[in-house]
Formats: C-alpha cells, structure tokens, sequence
C-alpha cells in the first residue's frame, strides 16, 4: 500500500479539514516512533494516517469508530498490524494494544490535539515557537485542550518512552509536516 492511496482514500472518506490535518500530524509523529524504535517506518506511518478513516461514515459513534476503518484498511491493502492497530486505537471497542504498534497509536492520537492547542494559543499559531516544556505544562492543566485523554497520553510509558520525551518527539514531528498542518 502506498501513501498516496492512503491519503487519497482519507480525503475521499474524511470531509473535516481539522480531521485530516489531525491524521497527519498522527502520521509525522508515528512516524518519527518508527524512526526512534527501529521499526517500518511506511507501516506505522499508515497506521496514523489511516487511524480515524471511518469517522464520518461511523458518525464518530465511539462505540464502533475503529471497526469499518480496519476493514477499509485492510481493503486499501493495508497490513494485518496496521489494521489492528486502527480498530484497536479505540478503547471503547475494548479490544486490547498487543504490539509496540498498538501502543504508539493509542497513546500518539491525543498527543496531536494538545500539541496543536499549544501552538493555536500562541499570537503567531505557529508551531515554530512552540516549546516542549509549555507543552508538558499545559498538560497539567485539564481545561487545556480538554479533548485530549491525559492518561491516553501518559500511554506512552508503555512503549518505553517518558512522557517528557514522548512530548518533545511529537512536537519535533509535527514541526516537521507544520506547513501541512497549517501551523507554519
């Protein structure tokens, strides 16, 4: 499976801007996870990319949002661990995080929200000044991008990795694909 067609079929299926720019910053960070973890970097790539393809045709029903976007996946050619790490990102679903894999998404998918609440509260909106320490601050603070699960983020001690480096890694990732994002 390749990118394009991922992407491709995200734009096909995703009508919320906000949403697909949230895949991609969940793409650059899974990305640079696969980098830090010597892992396929293309799979998990995908795996980010893809994770939340079914939210409109599942009306973002948390109760089966992960399901349809596995099999979708799976029909793009996507892996057998890439799907399951998409139906697994879920909670609700209560289907466990097995792999390294599963674990990087579940705990990848809020960080996004809070990185880029942390940049949209700057004059600028701009990820460039953003700094990892006001990020590991606001995340303290519960009514900052309220959205964003803390203890979902705090995950990332599953995959090895501190929260103040998991934070400083997002970031770094998501500076990288800030144009994107409309964060530049």
């Amino acid at each position: 499976m390749e990118r394009k067609e991922a992407l491709k079929a995200v734009k096909e299926n995703v009508k919320t801007e906000n949403l697909i720019k949230h895949m991609l910053a969940t793409e650059a960070i899974m990305r640079a996870l696969a980098r830090r973890f010597n892992e396929n970097e293309d799979e998990w790539g995908l795996a980010g990319l893809l994770h939340d393809i079914d939210i409109d045709l599942t009306n973002a029903d948390m109760k089966i949002h992960g399901k349809p976007g596995a099999e979708m996946a799976k029909k793009l050619g996507a892996s057998d661990a890439v799907t399951h790490a998409i139906l697994v990102h879920n909670q609700m679903l209560g289907e466990p995080c097995v792999t390294l894999l599963d674990k990087a998404l579940f705990c990848t998918d809020p960080l996004t929200g809070l990185i880029t609440a942390a940049a949209l509260v700057r004059p600028d909106k701009k990820l460039a000044g953003v700094e990892a320490k006001s990020i590991k601050k606001r995340f303290k603070e519960e009514r900052f991008a309220a959205g964003a699960n803390r203890a979902q983020i705090a995950q990332c001690s599953e995959i090895g990795l501190e929260l103040d480096a998991f934070i400083a890694l997002g970031l770094d990732a998501m500076k990288g694909v800030a144009e994107e994002l409309g964060l530049a």
